[in-house]
């Protein structure tokens, strides 16, 4: 079988305490070559969706005094810093 578009979809739910949330997506779409790495140019969307979600996550989270709080937990458990291992 020939593949001849590939699509990614990536999507982040974000609990902003008070019984909200926000909800974020990208998907992103390409047309490769017969002789193009399917498997290749999947992973690279998905990489490329999962860091478009996550600069437009980051002032959001920045500013949410949930997440924050949540973060601040976290990062007492773990040495690694969450907002960048997303």
């Amino acid at each position: 079988m020939e593949i001849k578009t590939i699509s990614v979809t990536y999507h982040r739910k974000f609990n902003l305490g008070d019984y909200e949330s926000l909800e974020l997506g990208c998907s992103l779409w390409a047309q490769i070559d017969p002789e193009e790495d399917a498997e290749g140019a999947t992973q690279f969307l998905y990489m490329q969706a999962k860091a478009s979600v996550k600069e437009a996550a980051m002032p959001l989270i920045k500013t949410s005094a949930y997440q924050m709080n949540k973060y601040k937990q976290t990062a007492k458990q773990n040495t690694k810093d969450d907002l960048e291992n997303f």
